[in-house]
This record gives C-alpha cells, structure tokens and sequence, in this order.
C-alpha cells in the first residue's frame, strides 16, 4: 500500500482518532473506577474506625486488657482479612491485630501509628496495598486513642486489572474495526476521484471532445467534475482553434511559395546572369524549397491533428510495404556507404492510410540515414507478436543525449540545431511520425545511446487479414 496516498493517510487518521477516543475513554473509565472503588472502602474503613473509636471511648466501662478480646469479637479483623490497630496519642500501641487468614499484607510493614484522623493508602514493603482509615476516640473533649483500621487493595485490584485485559481487547477490535470500516469508508468516498482519475488518463490533445465522469453526488466531487470539464471544453476549443488557424495558414502558404519557387526555378535558368547572382539565387531557391518542405510537413501535421478522414484507410501488410520502402532508400544510403538490412515477416497486417504509414518509414530512414556515419549500417525489421505490428529502425550512428530524448517528438526541436539545418531538417519529421501513429491508434518510442546508436520502435494494432475479414462479413 503506499503510504503517501490520500487513502492511506484518511484510514490512519480515522483509526487513529477513533483508538484516542477508545483509550481516552478507556483511561476515564479504568481510573474513575479506581477512585470510586478506593473512596468507598475508604469510607468503609472509616465508618468502621468510627465504630471502634466508639466502644473505645467507653474504656472505663471496659477494661483495657479486655479491649483485645471485644474488638476480635465484634469485628473478627483476622478473619475478615482486616487491620484494625489502637494507639494511644503518645504513639503506644494498645491493640494491634494479627496477621490475616488469607495472608494479604503483614501488619509488621504497617508504618506507625498517625497523629490525626483520616484515610491514608500505603504501600508496603512486599509490594501489596493497604487502604488505612483513623479515627479519634474522645472523652469529656480530650483525644484518648486513635483507632486505625485497614483492608486490602488486593480484590479490587483485581478487578481493575480483569477491566484493564477488557479495555486492551476492546481496544484491537475497535482498531480492527476502525481500519477495516474506515477502509471501506474511504474506498467509498474516493471512488469519484478514483473515476475521475481514470477518465482524465484517457483524454489526451486528439480527444478533448470526451468528458470527465460525473456522478451525482451533489457533493464537492461532483462539482470538482464539472469544474474540470468546462476546463476541457475551454481547452478543447482552444486545439481546435490553433489546429484549424494551422491548417489555414499552412493551406494559404502553400500557393505563394509554389509561385516563388517556380519563378526562382526560371530566373536560375536564365544564362545572361552573372555567376554571383546565379549563386545567391540559387541559395534563395534552397531555401525556398526548405520553408516549402516545412509548410507541408505542417500541413500534414495539421491534418492529422483535426481528425484527417479515414476514407483511405485499408487493410495492408506493412511488412511488405516497408520492404519496398526500403528498396527505394537505398540510394540514399549508398551515397554513404551505409548498409541497410531489412527482415520483414509476412502477416504483419495493418489497417490505415498506406501513403501515410509508408510516410513513417521514410522519415525514420531518412533520419537514420543523415545521423548514421559512412560505413555505418541500419536495421528495418517488421514482426507481428502479442496483437500488434512491431515496426523498429535502428542504426549504429552518433545517438541522441539522454537529455533530448523526451523532446525529440516535439515540433521543430533538433539536436544540434547548426547540423541539423546543414542537412535540411526541420525537426518536424519525427513530429509527423508521432502524429500518424496516434491517428492509427499507435505509439512510437525511441531509446538510444550516445555514440552508439538509436532505436526507433513503432507500435500499431495487428488487423485481421481480408481473407478474415471476407469470412466475418459472410
């Protein structure tokens, strides 16, 4: 699970506070027990004192060598697991009981006797705890004795430590059930967002005509939603109005430039010119044809972009045609000595624009062919595996910095942009090709190392052959 999600975060919370409250509760409850358990047999103990600081006050009526047997009469303190002791004020002790038949605490351990009433909890020396209360026995306003008596903590320790074992289970099943429910809570609230995430995964610039999953909830998701979807309208209107403005101007600059080149192509030709005009007007013409091959390669761009119709889309081998292409580079490989290998598998079939598809293997080729040095060589292999059509070029030539890698399908960008120009690029092929394998429902990668060489791998859906499709119409 990650720990840095929301989910996560949200159920930790809520265990959490629900288990601070359970132990907060838990704690009032364990140590107000405790205190109402400790004041009444404090009081116990001391209505008791009080009872015994009675007949001892009527001490001329009984003899104090008679005291010991009246109080163990009346009050059996060994018996009844108690502590009952008498001491007079200057600390001489009268009566004292014996050690209980339960053996609970040892009155040897008892501090001495106090010098004023109240109630008082001891701890002895063996670990034990002794709840004492003493009274005062008066006679004609004087203090006589002081009458102490004392029970064991022991039973109610008990309990308390029974309630204690209660609360720790208590508190693993409220924890248990605080993350399981607060899971599932959670799992419940978050499944807008969990929609919402999934349908904005599938919107990219070519569908911004599809919108956010909205769920009516009246709550803030759903008005997050429907934020979220005027933005994609809003946005969506603004591709459609740069890709339209595109497209027009590539369209409008495309007949003026035929005419520039065409009268440039005239003016090379005339002989009364001299050879420094001859020259720049030549050098004018390349870069004519330079900006012509740019405006097409945007004009193709642009169509692709606003949805170019599928009217000549057809089923086609792709490893045959990219065969063929191959054949008809050679020439530019050639030049350079560079060696070209081609191993298409039959069966690799397509379905798309055959123009368009045979335009992706010429701009890869010739992209490989202008970075690829003399002597150097170039790979074209077409498979068909796992319900796709594997297109991947490669060559063994200068690379591409790790740095540029993630730009190379952008618009214009180039490399090295001085060399790049010294051999005509514009850094709109590699553009191109992206856009036409997003318009056949594909994906182009690119992986490379410096000094190496570079891979391109193109990733289109596998179609069925016409004989399978002549089958499924029949």
């Amino acid at each position: 699970m990650n720990v840095h999600s929301l989910r996560f975060r949200l159920v930790l919370w809520y265990a959490l506070w629900l288990g601070g409250i359970f132990v907060t509760a838990g704690a009032l409850i364990y140590f107000g027990l405790r205190h109402y358990l400790e004041h009444n047999l404090g009081s116990a103990q001391m209505q008791r004192a009080q009872r015994i600081a009675t007949l001892v006050s009527r001490m001329n009526l009984i003899p104090e060598k008679n005291l010991a047997e009246e109080i163990t009469t009346r009050f059996a303190p060994e018996a009844s697991s108690r502590f009952i002791r008498v001491s007079r004020p200057d600390g001489v002790v009268i009566y004292e009981s014996s050690a209980p038949l339960d053996q609970s605490f040892n009155p040897a351990q008892i501090s001495p006797p106090p010098r004023q009433p109240g109630t008082r909890k001891e701890t002895l020396t063996d670990g034990g705890e002794l709840l004492l209360a003493t009274a005062a026995a008066s006679s004609n306003g004087a203090v006589r004795f002081f009458v102490e008596t004392g029970e064991s903590l022991a039973p109610a320790l008990v309990e308390l430590r029974r309630l204690l074992v209660l609360l720790a289970v208590g508190f693993v099943a409220v924890a248990g059930m605080a993350l399981g429910g607060g899971f599932l809570l959670v799992r419940r609230a978050l499944r807008p967002v969990e929609e919402i995430t999934r349908s904005a995964e599938r919107i990219t610039s070519r569908n911004l005509s599809e919108r956010l999953v909205v769920t009516p909830t009246g709550d803030e998701f759903e008005h997050l939603s429907q934020a979220l979807n005027r933005m994609i309208a809003r946005l969506d209107e603004a591709f459609q109005y740069n890709r339209l403005f595109l497209a027009d101007v590539s369209h409008e600059l495309r007949t003026p430039l035929t005419v520039v080149r065409g009268e440039l192509e005239n003016l090379v030709q005339e002989e009364c010119l001299n050879s420094d005009l001859h020259e720049r007007i030549g050098s004018t013409l390349e870069e004519a044809e330079r900006l012509a091959r740019i405006v097409e390669g945007l004009f193709a761009i642009a169509r692709l972009d606003v949805g170019e119709a599928q009217v000549e889309w057809k089923v086609f081998d792709l490893a045959q045609l990219a065969a063929s292409t191959s054949d008809q580079m050679l020439l530019l490989a050639d030049d350079k000595h560079i060696r070209v290998t081609c191993i298409a598998a039959r069966g690799a079939w397509v379905e798309g624009d055959r123009a368009r598809l045979k335009q992706v293997v010429v701009n890869l080729l010739d992209n490989a062919i202008k970075y690829t040095m003399e002597n150097g060589t170039i790979g074209l292999t077409v498979a068909a595996h796992d319900g796709k059509t594997v297109l991947e070029v490669s060559d063994n030539g200068i690379g591409i910095p790790a740095e540029a890698l993630p730009h190379v399908f952008e618009r214009f960008y180039r490399v090295d942009k001085a060399r790049s120009r010294e051999l005509g690029g514009a850094g709109l092929g590699l553009s191109i090709v992206q856009s036409i394998c997003a318009a056949h429902h594909g994906h182009v990668e690119v992986s490379s190392t410096p000094g190496q060489g570079s891979r391109f791998r193109v990733e289109l859906p596998l179609a069925s052959t016409p004989t399978e499709q002549a089958g499924q119409k029949s």
